[in-house]
């Protein structure tokens, strides 16, 4: 299994156009974020769809096209983007009941759902703690 990084390409995106714009840009485009990503454009305008439903982010088209921040970084919390790009749970149950008669099969479900429900509170409370412009303010820190 591997892990997922939509979160972590989102926050870098927003952060990113974040960026630009404090430096007189007013949009920017999925292939100058692909770029910093690494990634294709195609990953980016996805994740910026779903972002754009979230209301975190706006698009412009035609002359000018690209995009911008709906909001300011300061009022996007790491939780509204993992919200918007991660709309399932962090962990899943089997897709296939396990057998009732097992004594494990019987109670591995609720019991497994019970810690994934308290690890997912926690999550989302640290993720609610930290803001885009705290993102951004810790990647500026990193030394080149």
């Amino acid at each position: 299994m591997s892990a997922n990084s939509r979160l972590t390409i989102a926050a870098h995106a927003l952060a990113w156009i974040g960026l630009y714009q404090r430096q007189g840009h007013e949009v920017a485009t999925s292939e100058q974020i692909a770029a910093s990503a690494s990634t294709n454009p195609v990953v980016i305008r996805r994740l910026l769809g779903d972002l754009r439903r979230a209301g975190l982010v706006e698009s412009r088209r035609g002359v000018g096209a690209g995009w911008s921040l709906a909001r300011d970084l300061e009022s996007m919390t790491l939780l509204d983007v993992y919200e918007a790009v991660e709309p399932g749970p962090l962990f899943a149950l089997h897709r296939a009941a396990p057998d009732p008669g097992c004594v494990v099969g019987h109670g591995i479900q609720p019991a497994m759902q019970r810690i994934y429900d308290v690890i997912e509170e926690k999550l989302r409370c640290e993720l609610a703690r930290v803001t885009l412009k705290d993102v951004l303010q810790d990647v500026l820190a990193v030394p080149r």
